[in-house]
């Protein structure tokens, strides 16, 4: 199956491609892609599903991603406003929020959405999460985004320490990514 991601990042095209090992996958790359402003996760990945879809030929899926990370002692913020919420230092943020918050109040998860459409109109989605806590300093060099504070559960280092290559076959994407190849193979 051929996909075009509706999107200008290269490190979730690198995720997303060693997962669906039966898509062949491209980045439609940079261009002024729509806001980020859905409700849900699904929202905003089938707006760029729905954008990528007018740029993509008839023989290839355009799908779409949307992602997130939601910390229990935020009630679940930034969530689906992740990106906006960074403001480009999505480590410092993050942290500054969570400056008096402690034990289960730094459980948090990494959320994923795919949706995949082709050129009649049928969708495919993948859902991924990624269980964890937030830490108190960052550390490690590696992934991007909250990854050096975010300690995967069974894990006592942060993503960005266990590396991308750690992140590409275990991260939240990772799942999702599995989870659209599955559909894919049975569609």
């Amino acid at each position: 199956m051929k996909g075009i991601l509706a999107s200008g990042n290269a490190h979730k095209l690198e995720e997303l491609a060693a997962a669906m090992p039966h898509w062949q996958l491209e980045l439609l790359g940079p261009r002024e892609f729509p806001p980020e402003d859905g409700e849900t996760y699904v929202d905003n990945a089938r707006r760029k599903a729905e954008f990528g879809r007018t740029l993509t030929p008839g023989d290839s899926w355009a799908i779409g991603e949307d992602s997130g990370i939601e910390v229990d002692g935020l009630d679940g913020r930034p969530g689906v406003h992740s990106a906006r919420f960074a403001a480009g230092h999505p480590v410092e943020r993050l942290l500054e929020a969570l400056a008096d918050i402690a034990g289960e109040g730094r459980r948090a998860r990494y959320v994923c959405e795919l949706v995949a459409l082709d050129n009649d109109g049928r969708e495919l989605r993948g859902t991924g999460t990624l269980e964890g806590r937030i830490t108190t300093a960052p550390r490690g060099s590696e992934g991007f985004g909250y990854d050096p504070v975010f300690v995967p559960d069974g894990e006592e280092r942060t993503v960005a320490e266990l590396g991308n290559a750690w992140k590409t076959r275990n991260s939240h994407r990772a799942r999702a990514a599995a989870a659209l190849d599955a559909a894919g193979r049975l569609h």
